[in-house]
Formats: structure tokens, sequence, C-alpha cells
């Protein structure tokens, strides 16, 4: 059954924003509202047309009164996200992912309403390491538990709403683990590394990396939301790309680090507000991961339009990278990195 009051969270951001506006652009939707604690920007705010939106902090229990008020039938949790905003963002980002997600479900469990929940995740449960397998199935656990960062808030998100599920079998879950993001419109770390004039990587190491493109992942969550398609779903681009193959395709310098090294690098990026990389990311950038999306196309019925190699060029041409590099700040860039490289010797 189509849902009537859909409730989005996350909708300052390109996921929730541009799904709370194809939801408003449906007719056979009632009511859309999108919640964050920030205003989407003045453009995606527009496109968002009858969306309303609710000035909200889902950390607070508040958001209880407004599922209940408004009567929402269903609710998409696309606010749990890797990019931290700030010098405290790493805190606020896990009280938003791990709080935000507690408070959300405790808010959902005691409205009758709810009949669905559709929740964002990501294929970081699985987390990188040197002992995975080739493709990640989603029966499958991870080989090494993630231990921190955005990988760990994503377990116990999952942990929390494998709880709820429990305790109202009434209410169809749909959870999608989805590869990293890629595409001209959205912004993520993995997008700002690849725009980096001299992008660093792990000395002796070719990660494998499967993309998903936005456009696709909006499709998706659409899907999950319009139609009954509970269960656990890997979302990503058939194919894969090396590391080496993507830098090479967007036209960047590869700067190859000592693994000892990468720490302090990673601090160099994050200071000069170039891209904040956790420990997570890194290891993703060492071990790389691939999914199997077969439950995707034969049970949630969707076949991503763009293959991972088409996402990443279609983001290449979309954001108008060159490979020309002005020389000055290609060596600018490397002296950044060869003195945090050398500060462990």
């Amino acid at each position: 059954m189509a849902p009537k009051v859909v409730l989005v969270t996350g909708v300052s951001r390109f996921l929730g924003g541009n799904l709370a506006a194809r939801f408003a652009a449906n007719p056979d939707i009632e009511r859309v509202l999108g919640v964050d604690t920030e205003p989407p920007p003045r453009d995606l705010l527009r496109r968002m047309g009858r969306a309303e939106f609710v000035r909200a902090d889902i950390r607070n229990p508040l958001i209880a009164k407004v599922i209940a008020t408004a009567g929402v039938d269903t609710v998409v949790h696309a606010s749990v996200t890797a990019n931290p905003a700030g010098p405290t963002g790493r805190t606020v980002m896990k009280e938003m992912n791990v709080i935000g997600t507690m408070q959300l479900l405790a808010a959902c469990q005691k409205s009758p309403h709810v009949r669905k929940l559709v929740v964002k995740s990501t294929s970081a449960v699985y987390g990188s390491s040197p002992r995975d397998p080739a493709v990640f199935a989603e029966g499958m656990s991870p080989k090494d538990l993630p231990s921190s960062g955005y990988a760990k808030d994503a377990v116990e998100v999952e942990g929390y709403v494998r709880g709820f599920s429990r305790r109202r079998p009434d209410v169809d879950v749909t959870t999608l683990r989805f590869t990293n993001f890629i595409g001209p419109r959205i912004d993520t770390v993995l997008t700002r590394y690849f725009a980096l004039p001299v992008v660093p990587t792990v000395l002796g190491y070719d990660a494998r990396v499967q993309l998903l493109h936005s456009e696709d992942a909006l499709a998706i969550l659409e899907r999950a939301t319009m139609h009954d398609l509970p269960g656990v779903f890997n979302a990503g681009g058939e194919g894969v790309l090396l590391l080496s193959q993507a830098i090479r395709r967007a036209g960047r310098l590869t700067l190859p680090v000592p693994s000892g090294a990468v720490p302090s690098v990673g601090r160099f990026f994050r200071s000069a507000r170039l891209v904040d990389f956790s420990p997570d990311q890194m290891r993703f950038l060492n071990w790389g991961r691939v999914v199997d999306t077969s439950l995707l196309k034969r049970e949630f019925g969707f076949t991503p339009r763009w293959t991972t190699r088409q996402a990443f060029d279609d983001y290449v041409s979309g954001r108008d990278l060159r490979p020309l590099i002005g020389t000055e700040r290609v060596e600018a860039i490397e002296r950044g990195l060869l003195d945090a490289a050398a500060k462990l010797r």
C-alpha cells in the first residue's frame, strides 16, 4: 500500500532533500515532512516544493510528537552520515547517527500510525580487512568488526533497527546497505578525495572500489518507500574500479604513502580542511570492499542504471575535473604530505 504521510530525516543534505522533493512531486502521497537541525540550502528547499520543513533534532524525544501529531505512516531515515561538520564534527556525527536513531525508533515504536521504516545504512558495516571475502553477501559478518567512526555507528544503528523490528513486527523495515556514493551533484568524503590534485594512496595497495551513482541511490530509496520490500539489501553499481584506475580516470596525480605515515597524512588533510578521513575510511582506501547485489536485482527488483565505472565517469565529467594541474599547487601539497610523513621517522 502506498504511503500517505511520509517523514524524511536529513533533508538539509543531498539525499534527504532530493528524496523529499521526489515524494512532494508524487500526487499519491498526501503529505511530506522533512526533518533536520538546519534548513536545506535555498535551491534544495525550492525543489522540495510542497514538502514541509520541520526544524527538529531527532536526538530530542520531541520527535515523537512530530510523528504522532502528523499521523506519519512511513519514516525514511536518511540522515545517518559519514561526513562530520566542523571541529567537533565527529562527536556530533556519532550522536546524530546513534542517539538520533535510538530516539527516532522510540518515536516510531510509540506511534500506532507507523507502518513502514526505510533506513539508509552502509556497506561499511562489513568493515575492511585483509581477511575479507572477495564479495560480501547480506548474510555475512565482518571479519574485523568496525571499531570506530561511521562504520561502527552503522553497526550500532542496524542493531537498534533489528531490535525495533522485533518489537514492532507489524512494521515493514527495509535496511539498505549502500556502497560509496558518487556523482556530479553529491558531496562526500570520496568525491572530495578524488578531486584532490594529488591523491594519497597506501604504498603497495590498490583497493577495489565499488560505487553507486547518487541518482540510483535516490531511486532505490524511493522504491523502498513506495513498495513493500522488507529486508536487508546491499546496493551498489555493477563492477569495480581499482583505486589507481579511478585516480587516473579523474586525471589526478597519485602519491603513494607508507602505511606508517597514513595517520599523519590524514591529519594533514583534515587540518588543511581538504578531506576529513576517519580511520575506517583509511582502511577502506587500503583494502577496499565489494558487495553482492543479487538480492537487490532479484528480490528488491532494481538494477542500477550506472555501473561503477559509468558512475565514476559521470562524476568526473559533471565536476569538470581536468588533468592539467598547476605545478605550484602540486608542489605545495606534496611538501605538506612529505612533512607529515617525515614526522614519523
